[in-house]
């Protein structure tokens, strides 16, 4: 068991089949590529989450590890999988934070999603360093969302009722763990990959 104070990194991600992941791509690159290039981002995020060894990695996955979208995605060795289970992303997420972070025994988490190569194990490493010393950390994205947050003990107010994909997630999030009372670290802001026109912030490696 690691001690309860290391973090627990938890990837949130959709299986990366044709029609189910990174849809409002398609437009742009068809549904076989828009799930080509989610595998690739499913692949190097969890590759940063090993990379990063702030604490064990957990996959928590949509529809969960024994559907049959997930056969023939090959996962890092250590990497564990859970599901993420039914309701709205505010709904899936806090019941994530949930069973992670419950006192007495529960341990900080560090909730990220699989959409933005700007990620790496080194960011991730100063959020897990940052949240030892503050309630929360949230690393924003330049269309107002946030692609990581760490909580170090349940806040559910934080995820109810949210207009998720508006550019006004972010600063209500942080405006809602403000009213809490609660310590929060910003990161650097990233870009994630939600349109079409965001591919210019892939890896040239990438680029479908």
């Amino acid at each position: 068991m690691p001690p309860l104070n290391t973090p627990r990194l938890v990837v949130f991600a959709k299986a990366p089949q044709p029609g189910l992941a990174k849809t409002r791509l398609i437009p742009g690159l068809g549904a076989e590529g828009a799930a080509k290039l989610a595998r690739c981002m499913l692949d190097h995020a969890l590759a940063q989450a090993m990379q990063a060894q702030v604490g064990p990695v957990e996959l928590c996955m949509s529809p969960g590890p024994q559907d049959a979208a997930w056969k023939g995605v090959e996962l890092p060795e250590g990497v564990q999988c859970t599901e993420q289970g039914e309701g709205g992303l505010g709904e899936r997420m806090a019941r994530a934070v949930h069973r992670v972070t419950p006192k007495p025994q529960g341990q900080p988490i560090l909730l990220m999603g699989t959409d933005c190569p700007g990620l790496t194990a080194s960011i991730l490493r100063d959020a897990a360093a940052q949240l030892a010393q503050h309630d929360a950390v949230l690393i924003p994205v330049a269309d107002g969302g946030y692609v990581l947050l760490g909580l170090r003990v349940p806040c559910p107010d934080i995820f109810r009722d949210m207009a998720w994909s508006t550019s006004a997630v972010a600063a209500e999030t942080l405006r809602r763990l403000a009213a809490h009372g609660l310590s929060v670290w910003t990161g650097p802001t990233l870009h994630d990959i939600d349109e079409p026109a965001d591919r210019v912030h892939l890896p040239s490696e990438w680029r479908i």
